[in-house]
């Protein structure tokens, strides 16, 4: 699969959250039970480390940083019978860098059911938080849903999606179960996984790319010292991004930011090459090529990065096929 051609799919509309919450807290007391004695919880958290790092490795293009910096910290946590915190970590990077595939690859090498797990949930401002005027229900029902969840499962993984157009303040209901603090609500978190997705900082990590191009230097000299001041900037200058004025940033609470750098020619093309192993088929140059020739690059003269990375690949693959 190509990287960046698979999104997640939005866990679901509002009206079901909203169902669900009443769902989950009914399940609190007997799934409660089962899953605080963990021998017996019947949560389907079933990691494959080698297998997502040996996906990556194939996969995901251009993306030393965000490959090293997932894995470290999966492994850290994973590895840890007892962590003090749940594992919190904001994907940044220009749109079709790879952000939803790696999410969607956390799901499938993290639990058995992959992104249908039940002990997966996904949320997306423009389907679960669309009216900034019901924000104060939105909130409650955040806060039940991470909840009860937790609740059933101390073995989660939140994905929240866009942050650059989540409702600024809504976030914050989430701050208690980011933290150090051993239980929150009578619940015991500190084994879930929260990720954080938004092209906010994009443009700032396009830059210092552009920057080591033309000083020469090779990508996977860049380092994330480089960026993480740059994208937590970006970020807290943004007035449309979920962590606007927040206490996440404030109080530190993020255990990585992950840098997605843009892609170049030669990673589109590898994105094509995997599309096209993933459809079964051949790789012929002349679909290589037009796939290629049909993509926008950026800046206006160095034509060096692509503009949508490769996230239209496989449909221009369908065109020219």
């Amino acid at each position: 699969m190509a990287a960046a051609t698979r999104g997640c799919r939005p866990w679901g509309s509002l009206l079901g959250l909203l169902g669900l919450v009443s769902a989950a807290a009914a399940a609190w007391d007997l799934a409660s039970l089962r899953c605080n004695f963990g021998a017996f919880c019947e949560c389907d958290f079933r990691p494959d480390l080698p297998g997502l790092e040996c996906d990556l490795a194939q996969h995901l293009a251009g993306q030393h940083l965000a490959k090293a910096l997932v894995v470290k910290a999966l492994k850290a946590f994973v590895q840890d019978p007892a962590p003090t915190k749940p594992l919190v970590l904001s994907l940044h990077g220009w749109t079709g860098t790879g952000k939803s595939y790696v999410s969607c690859l956390l799901a499938r090498y993290l639990f058995q059911g992959g992104l249908r797990s039940p002990r997966v949930h996904h949320f997306s401002p423009v389907i679960h938080f669309p009216h900034p005027s019901h924000m104060e229900r939105y909130k409650k029902d955040l806060k039940s849903w991470v909840q009860g969840n937790l609740t059933a499962c101390g073995r989660s993984l939140f994905l929240f999606d866009e942050m650059d157009k989540m409702p600024p303040g809504l976030m914050e209901v989430l701050r208690p179960f980011l933290g150090s603090s051993w239980v929150v609500y009578g619940t015991n978190y500190r084994k879930a996984i929260f990720i954080f997705i938004s092209n906010t900082g994009g443009e700032q990590i396009n830059q210092v790319a552009l920057e080591a191009w033309r000083s020469r230097r090779d990508r996977e000299e860049i380092h994330l010292q480089e960026l993480e001041p740059v994208i937590s900037r970006a970020v807290l200058d943004n007035p449309h991004h979920g962590f606007w004025h927040s206490g996440i940033m404030e109080e530190h609470l993020l255990d990585a930011v992950v840098p997605f750098l843009p892609l170049q020619r030669h990673h589109v093309r590898h994105c094509v090459l995997n599309e096209l192993a993933q459809l079964g088929l051949e790789p012929k140059d002349e679909v290589v090529q037009a796939v290629l020739d049909s993509t926008a690059f950026f800046p206006e003269h160095e034509q060096l990065f692509s503009s949508n990375g490769c996230k239209t690949v496989a449909s221009r693959i369908a065109f020219f096929l």
